[in-house]
């Protein structure tokens, strides 16, 4: 059926008014744009903590050097062995040691010798002198004989305590010799696992200067954990504390152990002592130079099954606070309040209006604030800002 144009145009304003008046419907909705996105407040268990990396390194080690110097004749181990304490691993060439040893051994006998021919003169002397006495009561010695026996009496006894002197003295350097052969095998310090091997068989050593180091042994039980902490959270670890840790190897697994000690100066990064630049004490963080102060944490833990393994990169939590089953909400959820403690909410109401609330906080995690008044078990509170209607 053909309609007239003032049958259209009376259609098209009728549209037109429908459409303003859905329009002015919607305006007065509580919300003029998409629905707000909310989450409720539920009970949960929550954790205050403070975040580190670390490093694991064994708590025992010791490196074993050569105290003499020499070829290595025989390395007795490989690195993975366990050794126990007073094991022999390694014998030096000691030629040069037992040649000095037999030497001394030789300059003994023969001061010996030479002392006991002055002992034996010694002897002669004191019944010459004795003779001159008992002739110069009855007159038949000059006083000059009985002075000259007199005297080599003293000479030879003089001598006696010279060769005694230096017999003691080379009884001396001997033991020195001895102790040095002693030195061309190497034992064991303590029981343990080798776990580096510095030196090689055949391989001459020198240690005139300073002691060369062949190999270290580490007890593998228990670990110690080398964590960097922040200078902004530093003032929240302290000693006794409880932590965990997970490594990069052992997935989802946690070990737990308490804070050993907090050494009080931090380390001295080796790039900046040899530049003899910035501060000893800070890590450069950044292309812009800023500094970050790190001091170092230690914890330790055992290693039964020898899972933990020396320089495993580890994640350090370290336990301020703990909650459970107590009421919580997003951070995101939470606005800065007037103090540390009190935020501001908004809170979705059942009519579906936003109230804004002052919430008190307790322990806090990376995601999540423990509520302790402000809001109730299942209310909804908005992920951002709002405004109420």
């Amino acid at each position: 059926m053909k309609r007239s144009p003032n049958t259209r145009r009376l259609l098209l304003g009728a549209a037109g008014l429908l459409v303003l008046g859905s329009l002015a419907a919607w305006a007065r909705l509580p919300f003029s744009g998409a629905a707000p996105s909310t989450v409720a407040v539920t009970r949960g268990d929550i954790e205050s903590s403070v975040t580190a990396l670390g490093t694991l390194q064994p708590r025992r080690y010791v490196d074993v050097g050569a105290q003499a110097s020499g070829q290595i004749r025989n390395l007795r181990v490989e690195v993975g062995d366990v050794v126990r304490q007073g094991q022999l691993l390694v014998e030096l060439d000691p030629s040069t040691q037992q040649a000095r040893v037999d030497a001394g051994r030789f300059s003994i006998d023969n001061l010996k010798a030479q002392l006991a021919e002055q002992q034996a003169q010694a002897q002669l002397a004191e019944q010459q002198y004795q003779r001159q006495r008992a002739l110069a009561k009855t007159g038949a010695t000059r006083e000059e004989d009985v002075q000259s026996a007199d005297a080599q009496l003293k000479t030879t006894r003089a001598r006696i305590a010279m060769f005694q002197a230096q017999i003691r003295q080379a009884q001396a350097s001997l033991r020195s010799d001895e102790a040095e052969l002693g030195y061309t095998r190497i034992y064991a310090p303590m029981d343990g696992t080798v776990v580096a091997l510095d030196a090689r068989q055949g391989q001459t050593l020198n240690a005139q200067q300073q002691t060369p180091l062949i190999l270290r042994i580490a007890r593998l039980s228990p670990m110690t954990v080398w964590a960097q902490v922040s200078e902004a959270d530093i003032g929240q670890v302290k000693p006794g504390m409880s932590a965990y840790f997970t490594t990069l190897a052992g997935g989802k697994r946690r070990w737990n152990s308490t804070v050993r000690q907090i050494l009080p100066i931090p380390p001295r990064p080796l790039e900046q002592t040899s530049q003899g630049g910035g501060s000893p004490a800070s890590i450069g963080n950044g292309a812009g130079g800023s500094q970050v102060v790190q001091y170092t944490v230690l914890l330790d833990v055992d290693n039964p099954d020898g899972a933990l393994m020396a320089e495993m990169t580890t994640q350090v939590f370290f336990v301020a606070g703990q909650a459970q089953q107590v009421l919580t909400a997003p951070l995101a959820a939470l606005e800065d309040g007037p103090e540390p403690d009190l935020r501001v909410a908004q809170v979705l109401t059942d009519q579906g209006k936003v109230e804004q609330r002052q919430v008190r906080t307790g322990l806090s995690d990376r995601l999540r604030t423990q509520v302790l008044d402000g809001l109730r078990e299942g209310e909804r509170v908005l992920i951002g800002s709002a405004s109420g209607g």
